[in-house]
């Protein structure tokens, strides 16, 4: 099995930090949440095709934005956030 990668811009990593509380590197563990629910964001794929993710971290149920690199099989981090009251229970029906 091949090892997630990710990647994200340091200087948004510290933006999102203070706008949500949730760093990049934790935001990272949605990735690994056997029951997280992945979905296209086409109102903000501009340029790039951009995805969300719902899923839990160690500390709490997330909405990651984040997009595919095609090189070295790569996922950016765009941002990170809890997630809503709505989101949670599409999460929860699953």
């Amino acid at each position: 099995m091949e090892k997630i990668r990710f990647e994200w811009d340091e200087d948004k990593n510290q933006i999102n930090r203070r706008k949500h509380g949730i760093s990049f590197e934790e935001a990272k563990e949605v990735f690994y949440d056997d029951h997280a629910i992945v979905f296209d964001d086409p109102d903000h794929s501009f340029g790039e095709e951009r995805f969300l993710i719902i899923g839990h971290t160690r500390k709490r149920l997330c909405v990651v934005s984040h997009c595919y690199r095609d090189h070295d099989n790569v996922i950016r981090l765009i941002s990170a956030r809890a997630a809503a009251k709505r989101e949670r229970d599409f999460y929860f029906r699953g």
